[in-house]
């Protein structure tokens, strides 16, 4: 009985010694958001105006995790995520292969934010999760394909609707599709709808652009895919558009693997078709470099082009500053020397997107993350 007893007492004591180091020296357990069936607006939602945004929210991925990280910043160029540069969704818990990549995030003109993404894995071998290197022989459907689309709609940030889109299973004319990439959304204000455009291809055919609607609740698309914009070769693919409207003009940013490569840009008077091709490179890098996203600088009359550059070692986002979209000035990358963008608490991101949010929906985000309210 004595014996036991001592036993208990080092038992306990190491326990107690166990709490202590735990509560001084772990790390706090990650918050993430939620995924719910549905979601409701307060009373009177609309999409606030221009003088009450006050920050940015940064979405990107990461190639480690094919996961989701949210990351904000009141100047537009220090940013830090706010969950300890833990994802704040995880891809596996939301996609058919088990990761997602490519998410981009916009608010919409009824106030709601729409946060889409590629189902895709690209090392589910490596880790286990399928037997194959891609969903569908490589030889016929090329790198990386997949099938799925991921559409997610929030009101505020926490709580989001989540909805897996077939876009083979939809449409009779890509039954045979062969990715569906990077889609991105805009506000059509003379369809009054979102407009989801994304990159495709039909099994090895070249990639191209392709837009579609989405229904109100973004939980599917409506309309067959159209291509959004031709490329003179139609033998060279393009990937990765970036719409932006900005007075009475579209601004579409793209891909293309031709030479000499990098990051184009196009212009039209409408929203999904007239672009006009130029075939001049518009990013800096010598390495190379995807994902195009141009967002306006709060309280200016600049835009920053912000892009993956996924051929730096290790990969880094890149950024230039324009007034015109013509000129480029060269921001540089996260946290170089003599770069003005700064990534305070994380790294490696890849492939994202920038938005406003208000001062009341920074806090709201920054005390969730910190483990207060729901």
């Amino acid at each position: 009985m004595k014996h036991s007893l001592k036993i208990t007492a080092m038992a306990i004591g190491a326990l107690l010694a166990a709490s202590a180091g735990a509560a001084t020296d772990a790390k706090p357990a990650a918050r993430q958001v939620q995924i719910v069936k549905t979601i409701t607006p307060a009373a009177g939602a609309k999409a606030p105006g221009e003088k009450e945004l006050a920050a940015y929210l940064f979405v990107y991925f990461k190639d480690e995790t094919h996961s989701i990280y949210f990351a904000t910043s009141t100047d537009g160029y220090t940013f830090t995520d706010v969950n300890g540069a833990e994802p704040i969704l995880l891809g596996k818990d939301i996609s058919e292969q088990k990761g997602v990549r490519d998410p981009h995030i916009m608010r919409g003109p009824d106030g709601a934010f729409y946060l889409s993404m590629t189902d895709l894995h690209i090392y589910a071998q490596k880790e286990g999760l399928r037997a194959t290197e891609w969903e569908r022989p490589g030889e016929q459907y090329g790198w990386g394909n997949n099938r799925a689309l991921i559409l997610m709609k929030s009101y505020d940030l926490i709580h989001w609707t989540h909805s897996l889109v077939h876009v083979g299973e939809l449409f009779p004319a890509y039954a045979d599709i062969g990715v569906a990439w990077a889609p991105q959304t805009i506000f059509d204000k003379e369809r009054n709808k979102l407009m989801v455009y994304f990159t495709t291809r039909l099994k090895g055919s070249p990639d191209h652009m392709v837009y579609s609607y989405a229904d109100k609740a973004f939980t599917t698309l409506t309309t067959e895919p159209k291509r959004l914009f031709t490329y003179p070769d139609a033998t060279k693919s393009t990937i990765d558009g970036d719409i932006n409207k900005v007075g009475d003009k579209y601004h579409l940013y793209y891909v293309a693997h031709d030479k000499p490569g990098g990051l184009r840009h196009a212009v039209s008077n409408k929203i999904n078709e007239g672009y006009q091709f130029d075939p001049a490179k518009v990013d800096p890098e010598t390495v190379a470099c995807e994902a195009p996203m141009a967002w306006p600088r709060l309280g200016g009359k600049s835009h920053v082009l912000m892009y993956d550059v996924f051929g730096a070692k290790p990969n880094n986002m890149g950024f230039s500053e324009t007034t015109d979209f013509v000129h480029y000035k060269n921001l540089g990358r996260f946290n170089e020397p003599g770069s003005p963008m700064k990534a305070t608490n994380f790294s490696g991101p890849k492939h994202g997107a920038v938005m406003h949010i208000t001062a009341e929906e920074l806090k709201r985000l920054q005390g969730y993350f910190a483990g207060k309210g729901a």
